[in-house]
């Protein structure tokens, strides 16, 4: 826990205890080049702490605010050392320019927690100048908060470089100590993040929860689905997909320098504006949460997981969260007056019509994310499918992908004989997942 050149705890607990508190803050630290960083050794290597490195409970955590850095804009980190036997902790932390031996930028403490110190390429140490080549920040005495359980948390900031120098490697070494005031049963634990250049521009933000299915908007999404992506930054511009931009049935995975991520595979947008991305989300086996990020003009947001389902079924909808509906000549069924200078007429009891949403799983044969579905055949759902109609049954003749589109699933049915007059819930069930039942179909006679 402290420099090897300095009285340890052990030796000195006597001349400590008559030094005023201020100066004791201030005299604790490993000496320079103790991170783990290439080239550096850490001090389970110096033997200033004895055991293997990563071998404890615990670990060291670099937080730094994302995965990115804006030039000359200061930025907080914070270090989290923990483990679950030890009462004592401290850290030390670099900015180096990629892989290489450069330091990046310079650090400022926000309290009495933590210190600056410099050395030249040896490692040794000597005042914090135009000279000196490295620079660290590490722990003091007072922020190794001895007999603190379970982990303690550093504050300060970097200031990185002033231009665009790539990525920055920021590496950390913690330390937890048993607070045995020896150099023994103690855990030295290493970490590492790259944060690439913010070359500029405003990092797009997803809100929190701010990803879901892209026609009912439940807060969980399928495979090969429309989705919605709320938050703010998210583009410069906004517009839709243009058919120009669909080249031999392929969407593209950009639109004016942004593309979005599901589970790390490239999603397919369609519509961008600042505040809401729609895309088709890409094809994948996975089931569980999967991260999202959106990526605008080289800039990652933060990533924002949801649920990644096999089904997420849900019908597009209209104003008043009434269902897209069509007779089988695409006529509209929606209520009277439900757009303005438009002549518009609902369902019927018995009539046949067509529901049309997304999520509803693989087709036979199946239609990768990224095309449009061919007119050559029926791309039929592969899991049967069931609908109610206010609670009663109605006669499902099919679902289908529509061709020349992607991931929009067509579902003919029957309207009940005996449904009544109203705005009645319409939700459909495949593999036992349910649509929002908050979804209406207007109903006349």
């Amino acid at each position: 826990m402290t420099r090897h050149r300095k009285l340890s705890v052990a030796k000195a607990a006597a001349v400590l205890a008559a030094i005023p508190i201020l100066l004791l803050a201030y005299a604790a630290g490993p000496e320079p080049g103790k991170t783990g960083a290439p080239g550096e050794s850490t001090c389970a290597d110096a033997g200033c702490h004895t055991g293997t490195v990563n071998s404890g409970q615990g670990s060291v955590k670099i937080d730094a605010g994302g995965s990115s850095y804006q030039p000359g804009v200061k930025q907080r980190i914070k270090v989290t050392v923990s483990d679950p036997v030890q009462r004592r902790w401290g850290f030390q932390l670099t900015a180096r320019v990629g892989a290489t031996r450069t330091q990046a930028g310079s650090f400022t403490p926000v309290d009495g927690n933590t210190q600056v110190l410099c050395s030249n390429a040896n490692f040794r140490e000597q005042p914090c100048s135009g000279a000196a080549l490295l620079q660290f920040i590490e722990h003091t005495m007072m922020g190794t908060r001895p007999g603190t359980v379970t982990g303690a948390t550093f504050d300060f900031d970097w200031n990185p470089p002033a231009t665009n120098v790539g990525p920055v490697m920021l590496y950390a070494a913690g330390n937890a100590s048993n607070n045995n005031a020896q150099n023994t049963g103690d855990s030295i634990y290493t970490t590492n993040v790259m944060l690439t250049p913010d070359a500029g521009g405003t990092k797009p933000v997803i809100s929190q929860g701010g990803v879901a299915n892209g026609a009912g908007f439940q807060a969980n999404i399928a495979a090969a689905t429309w989705i919605s992506v709320f938050g703010s930054n998210l583009s410069t511009s906004t517009r839709t997909l243009m058919a120009s931009e669909v080249v031999g049935g392929k969407l593209p995975t950009t639109l004016d320098g942004v593309s979005l991520t599901v589970n790390g595979k490239s999603a397919f947008p369609s519509s961008i504006s600042p505040g809401l991305l729609t895309a088709q989300s890409p094809s994948d086996s996975m089931v569980g949460p999967v991260n999202v990020v959106v990526t605008l003009n080289g800039v990652a947001s933060d990533p924002v997981p949801v649920p990644l389902q096999t089904f997420s079924p849900a019908f597009f909808l209209w104003p008043g969260g009434v269902a897209v509906a069509t007779d089988p000549n695409f006529n509209s069924r929606v209520k009277p007056g439900a757009f303005p200078g438009a002549t518009t007429v609902a369902a019927k009891p018995d009539e046949v019509i067509i529901l049309w949403g997304t999520g509803f799983g693989p087709s036979n044969p199946d239609v990768p994310a990224g095309q449009l579905v061919p007119g050559d055949r029926a791309y039929n759902i592969a899991n049967p499918v069931t609908v109610t109609v206010g609670g009663m049954t109605a006669e499902v003749f099919g679902a289908a992908l529509a061709s020349s589109n992607a991931s929009v699933v067509q579902v003919a049915i029957r309207v009940p004989p005996n449904a009544p007059d109203g705005d009645l819930p319409v939700v459909a069930t495949v593999g036992s997942v349910s649509s929002p039942a908050t979804t209406l179909l207007t109903v006349k006679r």
